[in-house]
Formats: structure tokens, sequence, C-alpha cells
């Protein structure tokens, strides 16, 4: 049976420390094109009405092992920074969508973790992990939306912090 179009809604998901160190995730599709493609978390929507944060939880925990849900043991904290990105999809993955679709809305989300949080990947999805300042991070990222999300990160950790009672 064929695989689903994708749907063009998706999460992109910065997951950091308090340090603003970064993990990027190499994707496992780039080497077949011979690119290394460095990112942050990323996934499309399984079904149109699904809540972004289910599509965030899901996502992370698909792609490094970590669990995001409310009330997890881990101390992960994530956050909806009430962001969207709305961008041209990359030619080469434009098959995965349904004829006509041309542009995919990303929603941002934070996902602060523990200094040494253990990383699990997906294999068949990414082949290497690594945790970079945030500076760095946004540097050796391929997507330029991915790239502001965490030159925002400074602000946004800030913020967050604030709204929960840490000292600004």
């Amino acid at each position: 049976m064929p695989k689903p179009y994708k749907i063009p809604q998706s999460v992109l998901v910065v997951i950091y420390t308090a340090a603003l160190d970064v993990l990027l995730i190499r994707r496992a599709d780039g080497l077949d094109l011979g690119v290394e493609y460095w990112q942050s978390v990323t996934g499309s929507k399984d079904v149109l009405d699904e809540p972004w944060v289910v599509t965030a939880q899901r996502e992370v925990q698909e792609e490094t092992g970590i669990d995001c849900r409310t009330g997890n043991s881990s101390g992960a904290c994530l956050l909806d920074w009430q962001l969207e990105n709305v961008y041209a999809i990359y030619p080469q993955w434009l098959y995965r969508y349904a004829a006509g679709v041309t542009h995919n809305t990303e929603h941002l989300f934070g996902l602060r973790v523990a200094r040494g949080c253990r990383v699990r990947l997906n294999p068949r999805e990414h082949t290497a992990y690594q945790w970079l300042p945030y500076h760095q991070a946004a540097e050796a990222c391929f997507s330029p939306s991915n790239a502001e999300a965490i030159l925002q990160l400074p602000r946004l950790a800030l913020l967050e912090s604030v709204a929960s009672g840490g000292v600004a």
C-alpha cells in the first residue's frame, strides 16, 4: 500500500540546556545525496487536527528518545514558543506531499533538558548528534528557519525563565 502524503504542517523543536547548548541531529537521507543535513527535531502532523504539542512530543520521542510529555521524570520542559514559519518545501522532498503542495507551516517549540541528557537516535532517520553552543549550532543548520529559531534562543529562554518565576 502506498505511503500517505505528508501533511504540510510540522513542528520544529529546539532542544537545549540551561547553558544554551543545542542538540543537532544529522538526517540519514542527506547522506544519500552526499550532504550532511544538521537540524533540530522536526516532523509533520500525523493527522490534520493533531494538536501541535502532541506532534512535538511524538517527534522528540521518535527522533531522540527523550520523553517530554507533561509530568515526565526526566525534567525535560517543553515550551510552545507561539511562533510559526511558512517556507517553500525543498525540491528534493516535494514528492512526499500531494500534487500542488509547495509550502509548509512550521510551529516552533523549545525543549530545555538537563546537561548530559541521554539521546537515543532512530537510525532510519538520523545518524549522528552533537551538542553545540547556540551560535555554532545555528551556523551548522542547513535550514534557515531552524538557524533563526536557534539564534532567538537566548531571548526565548529568558522569557521562559521569567514566565516560570525564575530570575530575569
